[in-house]
């Protein structure tokens, strides 16, 4: 019975050990911006930091290209765009979610050069030169893949989580894209967080606050857009555990679609284009890798024009064969965005509208973004807000990742980090649309979450239904021109048999009740929807709990109940369980069924996800393979050129001293045979006949590498086992000496006489095998094979090393010396002394 208890408890220890390393997962943040990509990633035990690319850089390029049958992301995908234009894209936060003929699709046209395509839903692909379409969540998916594997590197281990950011004002479409483009890219979405909101915890995350709100305006000027965020820091105490923590609440919230830092990018490319076809007279605007390099120089010229008053563009070849070259002052390119001055300010206002602040209430207005660099941006913030309250004291690049990364590290248990508590809000209203109860009538619209409300909110429908019927969510006014306003619709079924059940139970006038569900990522949906009927007790007890309140099952037919919402990647199952399982023993309650219904432009189905994932996996798998067969072909190569130099490096070599004639002649000859082999057929042989051509030149060489290899081994591995037989051999002296002194004391001894005997036996055998061994080594030559194999003289070395130890280590045995008898008949006591066993010699316990 122990010794099953024992079993039971290591087998409980390893499982949970196993439970425990497998919950230590690493997170993975991701900004994903339309011109850069930050990453960051959280792990116990390696330092919280941006996340590095291969060429140690802190932030990667929103890129991915083709250069003929390789893949490049980051710079090296930008950097070829203006040689490959047609299978380079980049800017693909424009079309997340976006429908074919939606303005989004029309501008994007307008600032790349790849060739875009409709799908089947709706949305938009993009067409390499070879003709293969990518829609966006698969190109999207490429480039999160990569983030993923730069993370793997760096953790060591598999990272399956990721949080992103992504804009307040994306809309269901547009976060149903990008999670599909996680879950293509082999990741499971922890949360979506909006960009503002992730910089308001990196800016919480080292300061205090005092119990008073203290008032701030995020500003983020992006690439693709500008936001405003007004956000409110406050200490707080958990009224159950008093623990203090940190309250973020998101007041208000203001952007502009159409006004960013590629909009500037385009408005100085603009000028370039007028500058070369007044100088030259020719029509760039027809030559599409004149067109790219002409919006990578605006780029470039812009982050001059930053820092100084005017800068000088020179493209060489930028089309044509024309070597172009001009001078751009700020002035000039500040005069062609002189009607954005006003519209990057008005998010501010928006957003302290929102949130029903005035200017005076905000303590800071502080600056994130790429684009907050400029100083057009700068100084139409300051005339907005004033200087003294512009604070740059985040990081503009980094601040909305390392945020994301620390509110990804306070939705799980295993990081310790500053106790932080988010509340975002929904920038949208959205409204439950659904037929009036008599047929062929009106289409009701019921506002369920006006804009302010909080994510995690739950907002509870109640209708007098007797026949199944939908409800659809779409947003009242439209999210941006060409968007569908149409969500979901959420189909309720099994109404009928509901209804007969609880009237049956003596329900009084059932009705139905849906729960509509904001969650904490900002996707709205139908959590349950339930029969509800108050049942009337008309006996003695029932009378009862009436009249003193006991009736308390009854639920109002419209309730707006401030609740957190379940996880994003649990909503669809939680909600398919609820439908199915009964509530409890409540009799006045059936939950119903729902079957969730989008439109050709919502998320896309399992089918479809997997189809991606699997085409993606192929891409790898070829890539991976033709990446091996590229190290077997180098490996090879280089191979051969030191085969070649072993063979011409003269008589007085190591190699040819330990070589035959015959042996390098056969060498040779298979060198010569395969370095023409390789330079004829080499370019089109896979991996496998790639390697075994180096096998078949390995296995000529590898004897003589063997001989030259035992020579420079041989002096250390005598030297070691000759040690072992003197150390063996002076053990055996020293015990021999204790077992007779312990035989004397009449104490026992560590060894027995037949255990020495044995390590004796064994050291004679292993000095009669090695004296025989290093005999014929004297007689043997060079090029020929060893006669005695090191590697076998380690072994037998380490087995008498092992017999030795054995001994050595061994405990003296317990003595009890007899205490003398008193009274004895000649009166005296023994004065012998006796020798303690602590006394004895130790027999090289230094071994």
């Amino acid at each position: 019975m122990p010794c099953f208890s024992l079993r039971k408890a290591v087998t409980f220890f390893v499982l949970f050990a196993a439970i425990f390393e497998s919950s230590l997962a690493s997170i993975l943040a991701v900004d994903y911006g339309s011109d850069w990509i930050k990453a960051s990633l959280m792990k116990p035990g390696v330092p919280f930091d941006v996340l590095l690319n291969k060429d140690s850089k802190r932030k990667i390029q929103s890129s991915v290209a083709w250069k003929k049958d390789e893949r490049l992301f980051g710079s090296d995908a930008a950097n070829i765009a203006s040689r490959f234009p047609q299978d380079s894209f980049s800017s693909l936060k424009y079309l997340q979610g976006a429908p074919f003929n939606s303005d989004i699709v029309t501008y994007f046209t307008s600032i790349s050069t790849a060739q875009i395509a409709e799908t089947d839903r709706k949305t938009v692909a993009l067409k390499q030169s070879d003709g293969t379409e990518w829609s966006t969540e698969e190109l999207i998916a490429m480039q999160l893949s990569y983030i993923k594997k730069l993370a793997e590197e760096l953790a060591g281990e598999p990272v399956n989580e990721v949080i992103l950011t992504v804009p307040p004002y994306f809309s269901q479409l547009e976060r149903d894209s990008i999670t599909d483009a996680i879950e293509i890219a082999g990741l499971r979405t922890l949360a979506l967080v909006n960009d503002g909101t992730a910089v308001a915890v990196n800016y919480a995350m080292t300061r205090t606050f005092s119990s008073t709100p203290e008032y701030h305006v995020i500003y983020d000027a992006g690439a693709s857009s500008t936001r405003a965020t007004v956000v409110s820091f406050a200490a707080a105490e958990d009224p159950k555990t008093k623990a203090s923590y940190t309250q973020i609440n998101v007041l208000g919230v203001g952007h502009d679609r159409n006004t960013g830092g590629t909009e500037l990018d385009l408005r100085l490319r603009d000028i370039l284009i007028d500058s070369f076809m007044s100088k030259h007279r020719r029509d760039i605007r027809k030559d599409k890798r004149g067109m790219a390099k002409l919006w990578k120089e605006a780029g470039r010229v812009k982050a001059i024009l930053s820092a100084n008053s005017d800068a000088t563009s020179t493209v060489e070849s930028v089309a044509f064969d024309i070597d172009f070259k001009t001078k751009v002052t700020r002035s000039e390119f500040e005069n062609a965005c002189k009607d954005l001055h006003s519209r990057f300010a008005k998010p501010i206002y928006d957003a302290l509208a929102n949130a029903e602040l005035s200017l005076p209430n905000i303590s800071s207005v502080i600056l994130t973004g790429g684009n907050s660099r400029t100083p057009m941006v700068q100084a139409a913030v300051k005339a907005a807000v004033g200087d003294d309250r512009i604070a740059l004291n985040v990081n503009a690049d980094e601040s909305a990742v390392l945020g994301a990364a620390l509110y990804g590290a306070s939705l799980s248990r295993q990081f310790k980090t500053k106790d932080i508590r988010v509340t975002d809000v929904l920038i949208h209203d959205i409204q439950a649309s659904y037929l009036a109860s008599n047929p062929g009538t009106r289409t009701i619209h019921t506002a369920v979450l006006p804009a302010g409300s909080k994510h995690g909110a739950r907002k509870t429908l109640t209708f007098k239904r007797k026949e199944d019927f939908s409800v659809v969510l779409n947003y009242p006014n439209e999210v941006m021109s060409g968007f569908p306003r149409e969500i979901l619709e959420a189909k309720i079924v099994g109404i009928p048999e509901a209804i007969d059940n609880l009237t049956e139970r003596g329900a009084i006038d059932p009705v139905i009740k849906a729960t509509v569900v904001l969650s904490e990522s900002g996707f709205v949906s139908v959590g349950d929807a339930i029969a509800y009927g108050e049942i009337k007790d008309d006996s003695i007890t029932g009378k009862l709990k009436g009249l003193f309140g006991g009736g308390g099952d009854q639920v109002p037919l419209e309730t707006d109940v401030d609740e957190a919402a379940p996880k994003d990647e649990k909503m669809e199952k939680d909600k398919k369980d609820k439908a199915k399982k009964p509530l409890g023993k409540d009799q006045s309650t059936i939950p119903l069924e729902i079957d969730i219904v989008y439109n050709s432009q919502g998320p896309l189905s399992l089918v479809a996800k997997r189809a991606a994932r699997e085409r993606l996996r192929a891409l790898d798998n070829m890539e991976m393979s033709k990446q091996l067969r590229e190290e077997a072909h180098n490996t090879l190569e280089g191979y051969l050129y030191k085969l070649r130099d072993l063979l011409n490096d003269g008589p007085e070599t190591p190699f040819t001293k330990c070589s035959q004639p015959s042996e390098r002649q056969t060498l040779s000859n298979k060198l010569s045979e395969t370095i023409e082999w390789l330079h004829d057929e080499g370019d089109t042989a896979d991996t496998l006949q790639l390697w075994e051509r180096r096998s078949v030149l390995e296995n000529l060489e590898k004897p003589i590498v063997h001989r030259y290899k035992e020579i420079e081994s041989f002096p250390q591995a005598l030297n070691n086992s000759q040690k072992w037989n003197w150390s063996t051999r002076l053990f055996l002296s020293q015990a021999r000496e204790n077992i007779t002194a312990d035989a004397i004391a009449g104490a026992p001894s560590k060894w027995t006489s037949q255990e020495l005997d044995a390590l004796e036996k064994a050291l004679k055998e292993h000095e009669s095998w090695l004296h025989d061994g290093v005999e014929r080594q004297k007689k043997t030559k060079m090029n020929e094979d060893p006669a005695i194999d090191t590697q076998e003289m380690q072994q037998r070395a380490k087995t008498l090393e092992q017999h030795l130890q054995r001994l050595v280590r061994r405990k003296v045995p317990k003595f009890k010396k007899t205490p003398a008898k008193s009274g004895d008949a000649s009166g005296s006591s023994s004065t012998e002394p006796t020798q303690a066993p602590g006394d004895r010699q130790p027999g090289h316990d230094e071994l």
